[in-house]
């Protein structure tokens, strides 16, 4: 039992544009199911969005760096050895506490990666990390060089392009739901975080 419990993550999930739908909530629940502890902070106060565009706009008027210094706060609250993950809009608040936060155990970037120089210097050392997107998306497409000199540079780090175009592919309470990228998705990550 004690091996099971060393073999758990406490993991620190933002959810993406349109708010914490109930596929973020049922993907935070799948790495619960695992065995993790998994912190989902709704960063929209219960407002989810039916488009990315809305959700856009409501970002927008609420404030992107507000929202991205409430989600940061979350971690102040937590211990210092987390895996932070973040899909989309989410990855902005994750990617920048995994490359400036001591202690990160692991990076989950679903959707979007950030160039690492705009967040520090490089990749911290030991810091594993998943890129997760599609070839055809549109949004991902702009981020797709980013992650590409990320896995260049950090020797634990990969990067996993799917087939299509969807963008917020694995939350299976939208229209972009993909059943058989999301399934790969899960497994990857699930085996991400049972490596630590």
């Amino acid at each position: 039992m004690s091996e099971e419990i060393a073999d758990m993550a406490e993991v620190l999930l933002f959810h993406h544009i349109q708010g914490l739908t109930d596929g973020v909530r049922a993907f935070a629940d799948d790495l619960r199911e695992a065995g993790h502890t998994v912190h989902a902070p709704d960063l929209f106060d219960g407002r989810t969005f039916t488009s990315i565009e809305d959700g856009f706009a409501h970002a927008r008027a609420a404030g992107f760096d507000a929202i991205r210094e409430r989600g940061a706060a979350v971690a102040d609250d937590l211990g210092s050895e987390l895996v932070y993950a973040g899909f989309s809009f989410g990855v902005t608040i994750a990617q920048r506490l995994a490359q400036t936060r001591p202690g990160a155990r692991g990076a989950l970037l679903m959707y979007s990666c950030l160039p690492v120089g705009e967040l520090g210097k490089s990749w911290p050392a030991g810091v594993p990390v998943q890129v997760h997107g599609k070839e055809g998306d549109e949004f991902f497409d702009e981020d797709l060089p980013a992650a590409r000199e990320l896995v260049a540079a950090a020797p634990e780090a990969e990067l996993f392009v799917y087939p299509g175009e969807q963008h917020l592919f694995a939350d299976s309470s939208l229209d972009a739901y993909d059943a058989d990228a999301a399934a790969l998705l899960r497994e990857r990550v699930r085996a991400f975080l049972a490596a630590l």
